[in-house]
């Protein structure tokens, strides 16, 4: 799951935030360095806290959450002006991954930047622009963030939706990587909402950009299109989850904490639909901000108590204790990683399995498909026991599991199939499926090098007050 958001994300939480304009700034914590959380009360409704991971994502949350009891510098700083303030805007700078949250009081207006991109940071501004305090002072090449100094945003990205057929035609003619490139990184869609083009489009990721005939030019911007139109019209979100077991999971969670252990096995979050991602593992959801929430919000609502056991391993306090946590840890950690790794593995297999067999998935895909339209479902489904090469079929998610040959020619690996997608998009969703796992197992292993790290300090620090008796 990836945690940083992309542009995409970020349009659709300004316009869910926007539902929070009139709110009153109450309080501000910082429960860790890299968190911010900023408490708003609409009259007559419960408060919610606006939480902000610097760099990652931004959301709207009402889990109870511990919170320090002396307010950072930062957090002071924020209380000092916002108390009591009112949110009257918000906007997004163009198609980029920043926020700004405008709050009024008797004394005028003041701006919160939120920055999603990496090395972003948060920062409050005064009414003419000028930074007030920015969560951490920083230097680069075009900007400088500190205090006093006018607040200068990053180098506009491409706003692909003030980006006409011209401007299109201009783009691909231009580029000399493939389509998936392109639209990711010139284009400003990211690799997930790239993807999704391509599918909607029907338009292989890796053919050449400036390749696309007219026709293919055509699909490609009706896909953009109605991706946009779905972003700007439609509601909710929606969450994909790893297989039929996470989605069981998910489905028989009646409460918080039982969501919570089932949220491992959230794979995506969006909120349009990503085409390519399996129909059938897709679970909607109210909102970005609770679809953020069921992801992330655990471990968000723990930033204060993770920050205090940082502090005791430095302070050296209940170090035996600390010291056998830190083992559980790095032993739970380890055996995720080999989860990770092995479904990665699996994934990656399958995927590569069904490029290899293509003639052999092409030709299951095209005469399931011919028997389906001349006859139904349930009538093709009741003839299957003669069938070898199909173990079973399921209408509702219109998938059928199929069996690839193996060194004799015999049915060998199993492989779940969507009847209405190519065998290369088939693979594509192995593919996908195991790039997640890898990117789980990364987020794991840096987890892992942390306690680490943690528990080689706890050690040493221990021998050294063993040393000293």
């Amino acid at each position: 799951m990836r945690e940083q958001s992309s542009s995409f994300d970020v349009a659709r939480v300004v316009r869910e935030l926007s539902e929070l304009i009139g709110a009153r700034a109450r309080k501000a914590y910082q429960p860790h360095y890299e968190q911010v959380v900023l408490r708003l009360n609409r009259k007559g409704k419960p408060s919610t806290d606006l939480v902000i991971v610097r760099g990652r994502r931004v959301y709207t949350s009402n889990r109870d959450r511990p919170m320090p009891s002396k307010p950072s510098q930062f957090a002071m700083v924020l209380r000092k002006h916002l108390n009591n303030s009112r949110f009257v805007a918000v906007r997004q700078y163009g198609f980029d991954r920043v926020i700004e949250l405008t709050f009024e009081h008797g004394g005028g207006q003041l701006k919160l930047i939120i920055e999603l991109f990496r090395d972003g940071n948060v920062l409050l501004l005064d009414d003419e622009g000028v930074i007030i305090q920015p969560l951490t002072h920083a230097k680069y090449a075009s900007r400088t963030l500190k205090r006093g100094v006018p607040y200068t945003p990053p180098p506009e990205a491409v706003d692909p939706r003030q980006m006409d057929r011209a401007a299109l035609d201009e783009l691909l003619d231009g580029s000399e990587h493939n389509l998936i490139r392109t639209l990711a990184a010139r284009a400003n869609f990211g690799r997930v909402y790239g993807s999704t083009v391509c599918s909607i489009a029907g338009l292989e990721e890796k053919m050449d950009s400036n390749s696309l005939d007219s026709e293919q030019r055509d699909a490609l911007e009706q896909a953009i299109q109605s991706m946009l139109d779905e972003l700007s019209a439609g509601a909710g979100a929606m969450m994909w989850m790893v297989d039929s077991e996470a989605m069981a999971a998910w489905n028989e969670a009646d409460n918080e904490a039982d969501r919570d252990t089932a949220s491992a096995g959230i794979s995506e979050i969006a909120p349009i639909d990503l085409s390519y991602m399996d129909a059938g593992m897709m679970v909607e959801v109210g909102s970005l901000s609770l679809a953020y929430d069921a992801v992330f919000g655990s471990y968000d609502a723990a930033a204060f108590i993770r920050r205090e056991e940082e502090r005791l391993v430095d302070s050296g306090e209940d170090e035996g204790e600390r010291q056998a946590k830190l083992d559980r840890r790095a032993t739970q950690q380890r055996a995720a990683i080999d989860r990770f790794h092995e479904r990665a593995a699996i994934t990656q297999e399958l995927g590569k399995s069904i490029q290899d067999n293509w003639e052999h998935v092409e030709s299951i895909l095209t005469q399931f498909n011919a028997a389906v339209e001349s006859e139904n479902w349930q009538s093709v489904e009741d003839k299957l026991v003669d069938v070898p090469w199909i173990d079973s079929v399921d209408p509702v998610k219109r998938t059928i599991v199929a069996f690839l040959p193996d060194e004799d020619g015999e049915p060998g690996a199993s492989i779940t199939l969507e009847v209405a997608s190519t065998v290369h998009q088939n693979a594509q969703r192995y593919f996908e499926e195991a790039r997640s796992q890898k990117s789980k197992s990364k987020g794991a292993q840096a987890a892992l090098a942390s306690t680490e790290e943690a528990r080689e300090k706890a050690e040493k620090r221990a021998a050294k007050d063993a040393a000293a008796g």
